[in-house]
């Protein structure tokens, strides 16, 4: 029987997944020298907009496919891998669900949004099917210390970048209220602090469902296939 493009993926060497990564970390970095290159010149006239830095939550895959083959096997990668796969995930599809983020600018920076967003969805389910991820209950507590040395990245640049609450990355900027949706609301209820805070432990909560769904479908397929061979 002639082996499915499915099958090949859920065995394919480190090595050549690396590669896979890689590959797409070079067109994520592409793709956002282009985005940042047009709202420099074309949309905010040569004055840069820190709203658009890229350092969100779906931005963290374009530096991590780049350096993942730099790394050697390890706890570190794995969790790294796990990352991806959890959070690309969740926010890649949130993403696409309310897309307002990216459609009211220029029609190829809408383009754009849809092509990153898809290209992460895609990451993840590499990551898992391919077997790069730890799909345990301490392969997602390996991506908590991932998550919270990004959070305080994103909040560095909030506090440093200049016009205070214009960098928001993360959505955490502690000058503004969110801008997502019922957090925003949230916001103005609760206070600034409060409901990023349940934010960031929403991220948490839907990253650990997509872990475990992620587990459960890998397994299943990975059982049937194996019977198959």
């Amino acid at each position: 029987m002639k082996k499915s493009v499915f099958f090949r993926l859920c065995f394919l060497p480190e090595a050549a997944t690396d590669r896979i990564l890689f590959f797409c970390g070079c067109l994520l970095a592409a793709t956002e020298l282009y985005k940042q290159l047009f709202l420099f010149y074309k949309i905010q006239h040569q004055s840069y907009d820190w709203w658009f830095f890229p350092f969100q939550l779906c931005s963290l895959p374009m530096y991590l496919c780049l350096i993942l083959p730099l790394l050697s096997s390890g706890r570190a990668k794995t969790a790294l891998c796990t990352f991806m796969q959890d959070y690309n995930l969740i926010g890649g599809l949130a993403a696409l669900i309310i897309p307002d983020g990216f459609r009211h600018i220029h029609w190829t920076l809408t383009l754009h949004g849809y092509f990153w967003h898809s290209l992460l969805i895609l990451i993840g389910i590499l990551i898992a099917v391919s077997g790069r991820s730890d799909l345990s209950r301490r392969g997602f507590r390996d991506t908590i210390p991932c998550f919270a040395l990004f959070c305080m990245i994103a909040t560095v640049i909030n506090l440093l970048a200049p016009g205070h609450g214009r960098a928001d990355m993360f959505y955490i900027s502690p000058y503004v209220p969110s801008s997502q949706p019922i957090f925003h609301e949230l916001s103005l209820f609760l206070g600034i602090w409060p409901a990023k805070l349940l934010y960031l432990l929403t991220i948490l909560a839907g990253a650990l469902i997509f872990h475990f769904l992620s587990a459960a479908v890998v397994t299943t397929i990975r059982c049937r296939k194996s019977e198959c061979v």
